[in-house]
Parts: C-alpha cells; structure tokens; sequence
C-alpha cells in the first residue's frame, strides 16, 4: 500500500493549498489550475488532499459511487438495483483518479456498446475515467500537453458535475461531480486563453527562497523517506481535523448568504480589471461562499471576497507585451476598495430611487381617492 505525503506536512505554498481546500469544499466551483517549476510539491499537494478526506458512504458494486441520498438522484445502475430494494451502501476511500496525458475521449468519458443496444435492446455502458472519479479528486498532470477536446470534456463535466455520452441516438448520464486538479510547467508550454479562462482557480507556485524553510523541507521528507508511517502519524490529529472541518465546510455552503451590495462590489472588481465574460464573477461568488463556510461563517464579508479574487482573477486578466500578469496585492486591494464605495453608492442610488417611486404612488392613490 502507497503512503501518501500528508497534505498537512506540506511546508509554505498557502495560496495553492487554500485554492485545493475550497474545491474539496465545493467542487462545483470549477477546478484548480497549479502552474509551476519541477519540485513544487504541485501533486504532493493534489494527492494528500485526497488522502485527508474521509472515507465516503456509496452504493456497493456502484462504478460511479453513488450516494444512496444523492440530491442529484441515482445512475441508472443504482436506480435499477433501488427500484428492486437491492441497494446497500458501504464505505470507500475518496476516489484520487491520475489521468494520463495519453488518455483518449472514449477512456475519460466511458463507451457504449451499440451493437449490442441493437441486437439486445440492452443499454450497455462502459464507465470510463470520469466515472471512476465520482465524488473525489481527477488530477492531470502537464494537463497543457493533454488533448484541447479532452480538456474541455474535463472541465464541462467538472462545471456541471454530470457526464453525457450520446452515440448513435442512445444516451447515458451518470453523476460525474469531482475536484479537477490540473498542474502544468509554463516552460513546456501554456494552455490557450479560452481554456485556461474554464479553470476557475489558477496558482502560480515556485520554490521557496527562504533559508529555514528550505531546511524544513528537507528534514520533513528526508523523516518522511526513512520512516513514513510515523511520520504520517505525526500529523494525523491536523490531517483528521482539516478534513472534519472541509466536510463541516460542505454541509454549511448551501446556506451560506450574501447581498445586494455584495454582488455589486464583486461586478466592480471584475469590471475594474476588464476581465472578459462573466464567469469571474460566479467563481468569486462561489470561492467567498466556500471560504465563508470553511471559516464556520454564515455570510460572506469584503475578506472573503478578496481571497476568492486572488483565486480568480490572475489567469483571467488580460496580457499586454513585455507586461507581468501577476496580480499584486496592493492593486487587488485598491481596486477591492473603489468596488465596495462604488457598491454602496449604487446601493443609496438604489434606495433613492425605490424611496421616489414610493412616493410617486402615494401621491397618485391620494388623487385617484379625491377623484372619487
């Protein structure tokens, strides 16, 4: 049995390991992009997530690890077996999927045998990577070398956590809701813009520079290369307690709130940045919604907001020449600052305007009265 690395035990790299955090807690958020030089534990990183994650409650014999509650219903497999009181759920690892940069559609997305659809009458469907990936974690790695199709299957299926496969007028779906992790060196190459925008997080990573941290990172992996059990075990009361809080963090999202004047100050951020589209600000909303919850909070506030933009927004910005795309901090605040006065500006406008319309109907009723 493989031990893997605990995520915990990771030294620095916290904007990578919040952007992995967040996705666990909401997978739907859209997927992590890690950029970075060689030895940046960029899939150490990806792996140990998995590997804190509690075990989860599936159907048995399930090939998509079914939730028998699932609120987005039951493959057709589990569906069948409900349907004769067959169904029993057992527990399982959180599934950790290594795609291969080969890997063709028919393997990401599962085959269907049309041959024997038209002689049987049998929908007879082989799941492929995205089924095995189900309710855990689809890493790739140098993803910029992988198939743009493929690519886009991963992300479609990742953004609307269910996967379709037509052939020949026959269809099949199945739940396909997962953390995608993509992980890339900028030198072999980059991702183009109309899929590098799908990502909803991107992290630049690069080596550490400081001295003590450096000597951290070798005492841990060297203890981690002689005795692994132990040193797993080391950090096994951390690992159990992130883990319980992204399953808290889960539980909490759906009822985590936000306002009006939120909404404003995410579309004035975006927009002070020229950021193409609209889906910046559906990963910001959703980003500030996961950090809320994992920070137990019932509604998202500024810092939230700003957090997620550091997740969102970099990859998104657009490239002039010889011009860096990194986003510094003081310019996020900055323009973080002017979209909240801006928010709360439109906000008083909003209510001038509702407190006029009120008054105009008060007005128009007292005539309408005295006509009568």
């Amino acid at each position: 049995m493989q031990v893997i690395y605990p995520f915990t035990a990771i030294v620095g790299q916290e904007r990578m390991k919040r952007a992995l955090i967040l996705n666990a807690v909401h997978p739907l958020i859209g997927g992590v992009l890690i950029r970075g030089e060689r030895g940046t534990a960029k899939s150490t990183a990806a792996r140990g997530l998995a590997a804190l994650l509690p075990a989860i409650d599936a159907v048995e014999g399930c090939p998509f690890a079914c939730y028998a509650d699932s609120p987005l219903g039951l493959c057709h497999v589990c569906g069948a077996s409900a349907l004769n009181g067959e169904l029993k759920t057992g527990s399982r690892n959180t599934p950790f999927i290594d795609l291969p940069v080969s890997a063709t559609e028919d393997r990401v997305v599962g085959t269907l045998d049309i041959e024997k659809a038209i002689r049987q009458g049998e929908r007879h469907f082989e799941p492929g990577i995205l089924a095995a990936a189900n309710r855990g974690i689809l890493y790739v790695d140098e993803v910029n070398l992988l198939d743009d199709h493929v690519v886009d299957l991963l992300l479609d299926s990742a953004a609307m956590g269910v996967n379709v496969v037509e052939r020949e007028g026959i269809s099949v779906q199945h739940p396909a809701r997962f953390v995608l992790v993509g992980s890339m060196n900028p030198e072999e190459g980059d991702l183009r813009p109309q899929l590098l925008d799908r990502f909803a997080h991107a992290v630049d990573v690069v080596g550490i520079d400081e001295p003590r941290a450096r000597v951290e990172i070798l005492r841990r992996r060297t203890r981690f290369e002689q005795d692994a059990d132990r040193f797993t075990l080391d950090f096994a009361d951390e690992a159990k307690s992130l883990g319980k809080r992204i399953i808290d963090a889960r539980r909490r999202y759906d009822s985590v709130t936000y306002t009006d004047k939120d909404l404003y100050t995410i579309a004035a951020l975006t927009s002070s940045f020229n950021v193409d589209g609209h889906r910046a600000d559906l990963v910001i909303l959703n980003t500030a919604r996961a950090q809320a919850a994992f920070d137990s909070r019932d509604a998202i506030t500024d810092r939230d907001i700003l957090l997620a933009a550091e997740l969102a927004l970099p990859h998104r910005m657009k490239k002039q020449p010889f011009q860096d795309t990194a986003l510094q901090p003081e310019q996020l605040e900055a323009n973080m600052r002017q979209a909240r006065a801006e928010a709360e500006e439109s906000e008083e406008l909003m209510e001038e305007a509702e407190g006029d319309a009120a008054t105009t109907e008060k007005k128009v009723t007292r005539v309408m009265t005295q006509r009568n």
